[in-house]
């Protein structure tokens, strides 16, 4: 386990990389289509309906084959790291979609329509408004996305990414040490996800102060 620790080293770091940037941009997919749809803008809403019920509905497994296996069939070839960014930015975006679109939702008319009253243009009402009320409510269903997505990173095994997943696999088929490698395994999801659990939690209490109205 010892000599092997390297390697895990090497796998945690990339995994973490990975849902770092995947997450991140999901962020940003789901917050502008969310504020699509919050504004029902007419094309565009009809065009991110269309993309959260691919996205949600398919698995992001499927979707990594796609961008790795399929798109090189059409001349397009990506590295798997850039495919698993794009695979987890694009699953991500929808579900962040979704929870920031419910956020945004939960803040009181009265308010976005005092907003209005008082002459703030609807990107105003966005920074002014909506997104620091709508951040509150969205927290709970934000942390689990964003746990949710970095255990998501298991998959990118299956386009050959050596992140801490694959990295067991193959030293498994090594050294034939399976219950070492599992345990290995379990440490590292435990090194990264305990960390961001409880950071998660005490920032869900700490908004809840924020909320307004309460």
């Amino acid at each position: 386990m010892i000599d092997v620790l390297p390697h895990y080293k090497t796998a945690l770091w990339l995994t973490l990389k990975l849902a770092f940037i995947g997450i991140v941009f999901a962020i940003l997919v789901g917050l502008i289509c969310s504020i699509i749809q919050y504004f029902k803008i007419k094309a565009l809403s009809n065009i991110v309906q269309v993309y959260l019920e691919i996205a949600r509905n398919t698995p992001l497994l499927i979707q990594l084959f796609f961008l790795y296996y399929g798109l090189p069939k059409v001349g397009i070839t990506l590295s798997g790291e850039v495919c698993g960014i794009i695979g987890l930015t694009f699953l991500g975006g929808s579900y962040m979609a979704e929870v920031f679109r419910s956020g945004m939702e939960a803040v009181a008319k009265s308010q976005v329509e005092t907003g209005k009253a008082i002459g703030l243009s609807n990107l105003q009402l966005m920074r002014y408004v909506i997104i620091p009320q709508a951040f509150s409510y969205s927290v709970p269903g934000f942390s689990a996305n964003c746990i949710f997505l970095l255990k998501e990173t298991s998959v990118f095994s299956g386009i050959a990414i050596l992140e801490l997943t694959n990295t067991t696999k193959n030293l498994m088929g090594i050294f034939y040490k399976t219950n070492e490698a599992l345990f290995m395994l379990v440490v590292g999801y435990l090194i990264i996800l305990l960390p961001l659990t409880i950071f998660l939690t005490w920032l869900e209490r700490r908004v809840r102060h924020a909320e307004f109205g309460n």
